[in-house]
Order: structure tokens, then sequence, then C-alpha cells
């Protein structure tokens, strides 16, 4: 039986979650690149998706490493969250997180929005949200979203077109 820790981020573990976070998205953005044209395809996502996610998640580890978390199993990092908390409002945002496709469908990613959840509810906060896409790539966080126990109040769209 694998041991499986969810525990804070470490300044070293922004490699790993950068190559998880690419693994993850790698499905989601090819599914764009094939909807849209090579040239709205790079306006809507930057010249290097792959660069643009990266600088996504290093910057926001480096900036709110308190606002972020690591899964582990037996050692190796599987997964990761972030999030915002807005005082405030008593609301917490959940940001940027993935389980790396080999680790997927044991639980990672329930591990961890129960312990992120948690966390929000220790901090005081009363809400929390998430935001994700309604394409088919996105499916699988929709589900897992909803096994979190969150519900689709507000679905979006996103338009474009050529001009």
């Amino acid at each position: 039986m694998s041991e499986i820790v969810t525990r804070p981020f470490e300044s070293a573990d922004t490699p790993r979650l950068c190559e998880i976070a690419l693994l993850a998205w790698k499905p989601i953005f090819a599914h764009w690149a094939g909807l849209m044209s090579p040239e709205m395809f790079h306006a809507a996502c930057g010249p290097d998706w792959r660069m643009e996610k990266i600088g996504q998640i290093e910057n926001f580890c480096a900036r709110y490493p308190q606002w972020c978390m690591v899964t582990e199993v037996d050692g190796r990092i599987a997964g990761f969250i972030t999030w915002v908390l807005y005082y405030t409002r008593k609301m917490a945002e959940i940001g940027n997180n993935a389980v790396d496709p080999d680790y997927q469908g044991r639980g990672i990613g329930t591990q961890q929005y129960n312990r992120v959840l948690e966390l929000f509810r220790s901090e005081g906060m009363k809400f929390a949200m998430v935001r994700t896409g309604l394409d088919e790539p996105h499916a699988p966080a929709r589900a897992a979203y909803e096994k979190a126990g969150f519900v689709a109040l507000i679905p979006t769209v996103t338009y474009y077109r050529d001009l």
C-alpha cells in the first residue's frame, strides 16, 4: 500500500510542480490548438503555452509559498494545489492544481481538495470556489471538483473570433 502525504510546499519542489503541470495541461492545450488557428492559439496562449504555464507556477509559488501544497506518494511528488485566501470576503479560491497522469485515479486529487478545504476552514473562510473549463479535456477536473463537493453555479463560456 502506498503512503500518500500532503505537505507544505518547499521551494525545491518547483521543478517537479512545473513538470506535473505540463503533463496535466498538455491535453487541454492540444485540444485548444486543434480548435484555433495557429495565430489565434499563439495570441490566446502565448508564444509557448509551456513557458506560460511554467511561469504561472514558478511566479505564484515564489510569491505565495504559504498558499501551495504538494502531495507525495512514497516520497515522490505526485500532485500539487495552489490557492488564494480573500480574508475580507471570507472566500478561498483554488488555483492551479494537478496530479501527474501516472498517479491519477488513486484519490490524490481528493486528498488535496479535502486537505485544502480543512485549511480554508481553519483560516476562517466561509466559502470556497474553483474555476475550470467546460471543454472535454477539463471533464476530469470537473468530476474531481464535484466529488469534493463543489457545485457548478455559474457556468461560463469563452468566445473567440478572427478580426
